[in-house]
């Protein structure tokens, strides 16, 4: 049985009318080349276009700025990997309060420097724990112990309003009936806002979520039938990465969202890059996970109007050479041997001239020679022009003695190349 969502289209219009003054009015962009691609209409809601690069900041503002009008508070706390942060930063900067924002440890600097940036002295950052689930435990010890209030980063009736506030705009832009919506999900925070509105304007349309497949949360809690935390998830999709999605949330979700999708971290990484090259559209991991996912939904989506919510454009440049090597492995283009090599001059000369292809290019290559021994391993890092030149790659291998074990199916090791 359905449940009936808390927030109401009018506390959704209410947050619209409440963050005018910070946030904007993202465009909706018909994407002519991947229509042509899908055969279908497929429009981008550019939230990478948002005041802070992100979403985050509707339901951050909305949720401080109720604050500060119903308790006068003069600081807040929160727990982020990084976008909700930033909102949270950019919203006590603009109300002239203070805030106390806790983020985990291996967030890349970039979004730590731009929350320090938004903030402009209002707020401290502190850095603890490997996930915001960590971090989150710690803010609220902190909250408790300093009697301060804290902005949740989606289990919130005003944060879940204030990101519905997406929902309306693509409604008002849109100039057909929408069929499919294609959204990131997380915490949950962003799909239930626009769950909210869309099942009161436009209940015809299916919202499809969207997850990296390292951090399952909705698919693996509606599978459970509950909210069901994950033991351990792959932190690479920072902004979609938690090991539990909110309570409120996922009472909305569960109820109405078609369908779920999880999406290799590879192919979110070999989405994103294209979007740059082609597009020149940046966004950051978890904003091309609605990108991402039109290729699973490729029949389906033939001939009907489709809008892919992309969240965020916060990425960090210095995590691009990972970027691209999740991207290269994903697409078969790059591999990892264990070669075995004859000590012996001129092996390494054989190996080049008769091993590899005509376009196959070596990155990565570590050896140390044992005297003791007639042969030794080396680390090999082949990057191919194409996919289909991998078997005879490892043909040639074979057949000359080279091979001596394929990496990229031992994740144990491959994390230490990568």
């Amino acid at each position: 049985m359905l449940v009936k969502s808390n927030i109401t289209l009018q506390n959704i219009k209410d947050a619209q009318n409440n963050i005018k003054d910070l946030v904007k009015h993202t465009p909706l962009i018909s994407m002519h080349n991947l229509s042509e691609k899908y055969q279908a209409n497929i429009f981008f809601k550019r939230e990478d276009l948002q005041r802070v690069r992100s979403y985050k900041i509707r339901g951050a503002f909305h949720k401080i700025k109720h604050l500060v009008a119903s308790k006068n508070v003069k600081n807040v706390v929160c727990a982020s990997a990084g976008n909700h942060a930033q909102g949270v930063a950019q919203a006590c900067h603009f109300l002239n309060i203070s805030g106390v924002i806790f983020m985990p440890t291996t967030t890349p600097y970039q979004k730590i420097s731009q929350v320090e940036m938004f903030g402009k002295g209002n707020v401290e950052v502190k850095l603890y724990g490997d996930t915001f689930d960590a971090s989150y435990a710690i803010a609220m010890e902190y909250c408790e112990a300093q009697n301060l209030d804290f902005v949740h980063p989606f289990d919130d009736d005003y944060i879940i309003a204030g990101q519905g506030t997406v929902g309306l705009e693509i409604l008002e832009d849109a100039k057909e009936p929408i069929d499919y919506i294609f959204v990131p999900v997380g915490g949950g925070g962003l799909a239930s806002g626009i769950i909210s509105v869309f099942q009161e304007l436009s209940p015809n349309t299916k919202i499809i979520g969207v997850e990296p497949e390292g951090a399952p949360s909705l698919k693996t809690s509606l599978k459970y039938k509950k909210n069901t935390e994950l033991h351990s998830i792959d932190k690479f999709i920072d902004g979609a990465a938690v090991k539990k999605m909110g309570e409120k949330t996922f009472e909305i979700c569960a109820a109405y969202i078609e369908d779920v999708i999880t999406i290799p971290e590879g192919k979110v990484c070999s989405t994103l890059l294209k979007m740059y090259n082609e597009k020149a559209i940046v966004v950051e991991p978890a904003g091309a996970l609605s990108i991402a996912a039109l290729d699973y939904w490729e029949e389906e989506i033939k001939g009907k109007n489709v809008v892919c919510v992309v969240s965020g454009g916060n990425n960090d440049i210095t995590r691009m050479e990972e970027i691209k090597e999740r991207a290269a492995l994903y697409e078969g283009l790059k591999h990892y041997f264990l070669v075995q090599f004859p000590q012996r001059a001129g092996a390494l000369k054989e190996f080049v001239v008769n091993v590899l292809g005509e376009n196959d290019d070596i990155t990565y290559f570590e050896y140390t020679k044992k005297n003791s021994r007639a042969r030794s391993s080396a680390v090999v890092g082949i990057e191919l022009k194409a996919k289909a030149d991998f078997a005879p790659l490892v043909g040639r291998m074979k057949d000359l003695g080279f091979l001596g074990e394929y990496l990229n199916q031992n994740s144990q090791l491959l994390q230490f190349l990568i």
